[in-house]
């Protein structure tokens, strides 16, 4: 693995020792970010399960201002600390073990927000939809924010999340890739009373 291009292009990525994480490959990694950016004028990027953090590093190197990275396994956390300091991007970072939800509860309180979330859960688990939804109401998302699922291609998440819209949905043998954008809802007063159009069917 490395890192496909930006400032710091080319530098080796490790992976996480043993069996259970499963890296973004480079060649799903291009394709995502072809579709996402590919470069960044700023902006803040979470990568909320991040194994070796290839997705985070990949959106700092193209231009995000800043990440935080968070996964549960230490081994995984030692990683992404080794391969942010061979981009030399550890001053862009933020590094956090912790599990997911507990994670999103304490970015709540430190009044954080995204511009681009990563969301790659292990397989197994089938809660990305949900983990968007808690997203939005933790107010943890910028107007228009990405968020983009990685997922296993024989199980499908809805099209329509409440508040999200999917802008794009590629598959590449057994990884899917589906890409969501952020509609915050206006509040009542503000939509002036009419109801406001559901864009988000097609």
């Amino acid at each position: 693995m490395r890192v496909i291009s930006g400032s710091a292009k080319g530098r080796p990525l490790k992976s996480v020792p043993g069996n259970g994480t499963r890296p973004t490959t480079d060649k799903v990694k291009e394709a995502l970010f072809s579709m996402i950016g590919p470069y960044f004028d700023g902006g803040t990027a979470l990568d909320l399960y991040a194994g070796t953090g290839g997705l985070g590093i990949e959106a700092l190197s193209r231009g995000m201002e800043a990440a935080v990275f968070i996964d549960m396994e230490q081994k995984a956390i030692d990683t992404v600390r080794a391969n942010l300091k061979a981009a030399r991007l550890e001053a862009q970072a933020e590094v956090y073990r912790n599990d997911a939800g507990r994670a999103l509860g304490a970015l709540e309180k430190r009044g954080r927000s995204f511009d681009l979330v990563f969301l790659d859960p292990p397989y197994r688990m089938k809660h990305g939809d949900e983990l968007m939804t808690a997203l939005a109401a933790k107010q943890l998302l910028k107007p228009e924010a990405v968020v983009v699922l990685e997922h296993e291609s024989g199980y499908a998440y809805p099209e329509d999340i409440p508040g999200f819209r999917r802008m794009k949905q590629s598959v590449y043998g057994e990884v899917t890739i589906s890409i969501y954008q952020y509609e915050a809802a206006l509040p009542e007063d503000a939509a002036g009373g009419q109801e406001v159009n559901d864009e988000s069917a097609d």
